[in-house]
């Protein structure tokens, strides 16, 4: 039987099953690496099957974000997302995403009318920006520590 990976969203356990997700995060980030070995899937009926380091980390993130009371989306990669949906991903409007694919900041399909963005492309644009974010603000916070401008803030501006 064939089955197909749709995505799926997991909301974090009410406070009944909290406690329980709190102590099986705790008890996969306890395991140095080095030590792991083989993780292992032990079904109901005691079967056993070998888990894929990918798969361990995986399922180690799901763990840790629901535990921290975030909602866990699964979705495969090949996924194809209307540009409504890329917006939203990307917290972004409509018109900025479609100024960046035609511009090729993110690549897309034509399928007649209809832009469609691969969900891959999108968290590779993602990835891309918040590196650019994170490189600007360290050079502007290297340049402003080395060329005295900090030290000629004598107060913050009140803005409420």
């Amino acid at each position: 039987m064939a089955t197909t990976a749709e995505q799926h969203t997991v909301l974090p356990p009410e406070q009944a099953g909290e406690e329980e997700l709190k102590q099986f995060t705790s008890a996969l980030a306890d395991v140095p690496a080095q030590q792991r070995g083989q993780a292992k899937l032990v079904g109901p009926d005691n079967t056993e099957v070998e888990v894929p380091e990918q798969v361990y980390a995986v399922l180690r993130n799901v763990a840790t974000a629901m535990s921290q009371g975030l909602a866990v989306t699964v979705a495969p990669h090949n996924t194809l997302l209307t540009t409504q949906e890329a917006a939203d991903m990307l917290n972004i409007s409509r018109p900025t995403l479609v100024r960046l694919l035609n511009e090729g900041e993110v690549s897309y399909e034509q399928r007649g009318r209809h832009r469609r963005v691969r969900l891959a492309d999108v968290l590779d644009y993602q990835q891309r920006s918040r590196q650019e974010r994170r490189t600007a603000l360290d050079d502007e916070t290297y340049t402003t520590a080395h060329d005295g401008t900090a030290d000629d803030i004598e107060d913050f501006t009140r803005t409420r």
